[in-house]
């Protein structure tokens, strides 16, 4: 039996990767630092990837290292909790890899790793790491994922990065959560900026399907295999407006229209001036709700990928479509009463 320890599995995403190996008959080990875990039938421990010791003792007799643990923050506060987590983590479960001769590394990285604020339009895996610095959260996940790849052969580690895009369905605590808490306070009446910039978006069970794939490949033929040491874009590769995304999901769920439009300059602005406010007062994590200035760029930018490498060498294909993982979102959503 594959013994595979999945970080950040008490989370929206890690959960999800946590049961999709547990539905492969894995017995799956989950860091995190919540008090307790949402999946059934997996070993929990209340471990900080930033405790280097923990961390090392918890690799133990492991074969797959899923590491997807790290703190979403795209304002320019809290920076140095930022790092700790995201490449300090990173390099304390490389090091857990490393001393207990675990097989295989598979890192959940981030499209924004080559993200400038610039276009990117059907971006492959040729686009170089982003060399203009766009938020703390971007800046650390590139150091990550290259010590990750670097790392690919230390030990007899395989390593491999996925870059998903956008990932949202069914216990999405980041994404859909601010989109309805601004539709009931009657913010969500107006788009920001005049153009139509597209989007990719990953449902959740693309990516995990994308993960078993990539750990297949590795285990099949370790440093030897063509996904060793190597990137991927994971998304739906069903690029759309991010406000077409934005407006299907509202009238699904009942709420009223979008109407209007508000210059992107003018949103920049109050973006800074709450973010300032926010650092001023000591600056809070996890409480973004899509007001910041990398989320306004993100918004107002074509961001967008080729899904063809992995395609190709990892034989991932996306089962679920936008449509319907809206569809099954909104359902899980009334079915909670959160709507």
């Amino acid at each position: 039996m594959t013994v595979s320890l999945v970080t950040g599995g008490a989370g929206f995403l890690g959960a999800a990767i946590a049961r999709g190996l547990k539905a492969r008959g894995d017995q799956v080990i989950v860091l995190d630092v919540a008090p307790s875990c949402p999946v059934e039938g997996v070993e929990y421990r209340q471990v900080d990837i930033t405790d280097e010791d923990a961390v090392v003792d918890a690799c133990r007799g492991v074969d797959t290292i899923v590491h997807n643990a790290s703190i979403v923050h795209t304002k320019w506060n809290k920076e140095a909790i930022v790092w700790a987590v995201n490449l300090g983590g990173t390099e304390h479960m490389l090091e857990g890899a490393r001393r207990n001769g675990v097989s295989r590394f598979i890192y959940i990285s981030s499209g924004s790793v080559v993200y400038e604020g610039k276009d990117i339009e059907n971006g492959d895996e040729s686009l170089p790491y982003a060399s203009v610095s766009q938020a703390p959260y971007a800046d650390s996940k590139i150091q990550a994922e290259k010590l990750v790849l670097a790392a690919n052969g230390e030990g007899g580690t395989a390593t491999c990065a996925l870059r998903p895009h956008v990932v949202f369905g069914p216990g999405d605590q980041r994404f859909l959560p601010a989109l309805l808490a601004n539709a009931r306070a009657g913010r969500l009446r107006a788009q920001i900026g005049r153009g139509v910039w597209l989007s990719d978006y990953t449902y959740v069970t693309n990516l995990v399907d994308a993960v078993l794939l990539a750990d297949d490949a590795l285990a099949k033929d370790g440093l030897d295999s063509v996904a060793a040491g190597t990137a991927y874009f994971i998304t739906n590769g069903e690029p759309m407006p991010f406000w077409d995304f934005v407006r299907k999901v509202a009238a699904r769920l009942g709420f009223p229209p979008i109407k209007y439009t508000i210059p992107k300059s003018i949103m920049y602005g109050v973006a800074a001036i709450k973010e300032g406010i926010d650092t001023l007062k000591g600056g809070t994590l996890n409480a973004e709700d899509g007001l910041t200035r990398f989320a306004i760029r993100y918004m107002c930018t074509h961001h967008y990928f080729s899904i063809d490498k992995a395609r190709r060498e990892l034989g991932y294909d996306p089962a679920v479509s936008v449509e319907e993982g809206i569809e099954r979102t909104c359902q899980h959503l009334e079915a909670i009463g959160a709507v």
